[in-house]
């Protein structure tokens, strides 16, 4: 009995044990690499694009939920990756060891239904190719034999288009928004700072009671990129299309508003610290927003 009893209390507590699936995971003492999310201090945009007074920038951990690191060696061998999301406990602090030498970093911050995948310094792609808010840094990491300390600031690697309907009403029988558009990329290129392939992206946005603005994101592939195609088609329930408009050569800029205003139905309207820490910081503010009409 005492064998058998021993036995079932072994099992018992393989069982309530909780494996250990990140090898990579490591205490604040122990690492010699910190990666930690804060504030910093950057110029705001106003309405109208100029710079307004300087104020304190949001945290990357308020703008995005998801977090993605990859560490390269100097041969363009990933030697380490981190991923984060919402709610884990550690968001937005990462510790890792790493043996003296540099590195590649990438990070990339955005709001995907999952990780993104780094695949190397060139290509990184999102779950189902779906381009959300998303912030990246790429640079140099040296590591020596003491903890390192840097101060990194994402930047924004995507552009958004913006629908403004000024429209009395959208039709009661309009559930949803299809957008189809082309020229665009959702893969994307830490090194260069912008999309690496021609995509044809897929968006839909569910209509609310009230809501007359529906954004989407691309990445340009150069600083001044067009949506060679853009079609926009609201549906109702069963899909059927309702309406359907289609607009060509869209200017997309990376950090800039592309904001399409009209009527859709044609009812009216009209520094370095001592603890070791990396600081990743991000402007919630695009650079400026260039309007238009339909």
């Amino acid at each position: 009995m005492k064998k058998y009893l021993f036995i079932a209390l072994a099992v018992l507590m393989v069982a309530c044990e909780k494996p250990i699936l990140d090898e990579d995971v490591v205490s604040m003492k122990e690492a010699n690499v910190i990666l930690h999310m804060t504030q910093y201090e950057q110029e705001a945009f106003g309405n109208s694009g100029n710079r307004a007074a300087t104020r304190t920038a949001t945290d990357i951990t308020e703008l995005c939920s998801r977090l993605n690191i990859a560490i390269f060696d100097a041969e363009g061998t990933k030697v380490k990756t981190v991923a984060q999301k919402e709610g884990d406990a550690s968001f937005g602090t990462v510790a890792l060891t790493l043996a003296a030498g540099t590195y590649q970093l990438v990070v990339i911050a955005h709001n995907g239904e999952g990780s993104a995948t780094i695949t190397s310094t060139e290509k990184v792609t999102f779950p189902n190719n779906k381009v959300t808010d998303t912030f990246y840094y790429y640079g140099d990491l040296v590591v020596t034999s003491e903890v390192q300390s840097y101060d990194l600031t994402l930047t924004r690697a995507v552009a958004m288009f913006r629908m403004v309907l000024t429209d009395d009403e959208i039709p009661s029988t309009v559930t949803k928004f299809k957008f189809y558009y082309t020229g665009g990329s959702s893969t994307f290129s830490p090194s260069a700072g912008y999309g690496c392939v021609n995509s044809k992206q897929t968006e839909i946005r569910t209509v609310a009671d009230g809501v007359t603005t529906f954004d989407i994101f691309t990445l340009p592939h150069t600083e001044e990129d067009v949506l060679t195609k853009l079609t926009v088609t609201a549906l109702d329930t069963n899909d059927n299309t309702v309406k359907e408009r289609v607009f060509e050569n869209v200017p997309v800029t990376r950090n800039q508003v592309t904001r399409y205003t009209g009527s859709f139905f044609g009812n009216g309207g009209s520094g370095q610290t001592s603890d070791g820490t990396f600081r990743l910081t991000a402007d919630p503010d695009w650079d400026s927003v260039n309007g238009y009409t339909f």
